[in-house]
């Protein structure tokens, strides 16, 4: 991880944008952390917006929760499926 300090970072963003394309950039402010460059090139927008939307993932594991799963042995019972044959352990 590349650490840089804000006025450095300031006077060549793109150069510190490029370089977080292959490994993260802290910028530092008075020799503290400030701000985290990830480069996310190649990647779908919706997928960075979702990706870091704790509201979506409340949502998801929200529907996690609520949703009414079988377990698969029952799943086949109610489809008329035969049961998975158990694997046999070699000795």
């Amino acid at each position: 991880m590349k650490v840089v300090a804000l006025g450095q970072a300031k006077n060549a963003l793109s150069a510190y944008v490029e370089e977080a394309q292959r490994d993260r950039v802290l910028v530092t402010r008075h020799g503290k952390p400030a701000a985290l460059i990830i480069g996310v090139e190649g990647e779908e927008f919706e997928d960075l917006m979702t990706r870091s939307d704790p509201e979506f993932w409340q949502m998801i594991e929200a529907r996690r929760r609520a949703s009414k799963t079988i377990p698969a042995v029952e799943m086949r019972r109610r489809l008329g499926l035969k049961q998975k044959p158990r694997s046999r352990q070699k000795h």
